[in-house]
């Protein structure tokens, strides 16, 4: 499959783009800065701002699908829809945040005490974009949100999936490894079994 992978340089971006290649897709690896993109076999770099949609939508032209790891509160919703949708391209995959998922009935985790106040911008700019995406019947979307924590560590392959409620483990946290998220985040991808939905991985 051919992906354009917008945000491909950052820490969860980079992790997508390791587990893409390893699958054997061939990656357009989108970045506002193409120098921070490790030249590798299967891998493009490109350079795409989502402050220019039309330049970033001839960027994302002609492929499979397009992923976005990119932070929520350095677009508008808009700027991200029209290039996608400009580009012709159906299948499109964002990775989400975690405090738009639900931790009891109509509560989200953004709205529980705990929340960090460092947080919240992104938080609230990806509920946004989320509420925007469900609005959309053009596009093939999917949106993964993570758990409560998403970091560092070993890529074992073992987690689960849930819809619009945070996952929590039987420790009573709710996390999950960036290597795994990527593997669920490509799983679907080749699968697409949350057409049109949000998504969630935890332990």
């Amino acid at each position: 499959m051919k992906v354009a992978l917008i945000g491909a340089s950052g820490n969860i971006g980079g992790q997508i783009l390791t587990e893409l290649l390893s699958r054997g897709h061939e990656v357009t690896a989108v970045a506002r800065n193409v120098g921070k993109v490790a030249a590798q076999p299967g891998v493009t770099p490109a350079r795409g701002d989502l402050s220019d949609p039309a330049g970033l939508a001839a960027v994302l032209r002609g492929h499979d699908a397009i992923v976005s790891s990119v932070r929520f509160r350095m677009f508008r919703p808009e700027q991200m829809l029209d290039a996608v949708k400009a580009s012709g391209v159906k299948r499109f995959i964002m990775v989400g945040g975690a405090g738009s998922l639900e931790v009891s009935p109509g509560v989200a985790l953004i709205d529980t005490p705990e929340f960090p106040a460092a947080a919240k911008e992104e938080a609230t700019a990806g509920a946004v974009m989320l509420a925007a995406l469900r609005k959309e019947n053009d596009l093939a979307w999917s949106f993964l949100s993570p758990s409560a924590v998403i970091g560092p560590g070993e890529r074992t392959g073992k987690f689960r999936l849930g819809g619009d409620q945070l996952l929590v483990g039987s420790d009573g946290k709710s996390r999950i490894a960036i290597p795994d998220f990527a593997i669920a985040l490509v799983d679907e991808l080749e699968q697409r079994q949350h057409i049109r939905r949000r998504f969630t991985v935890g332990y």
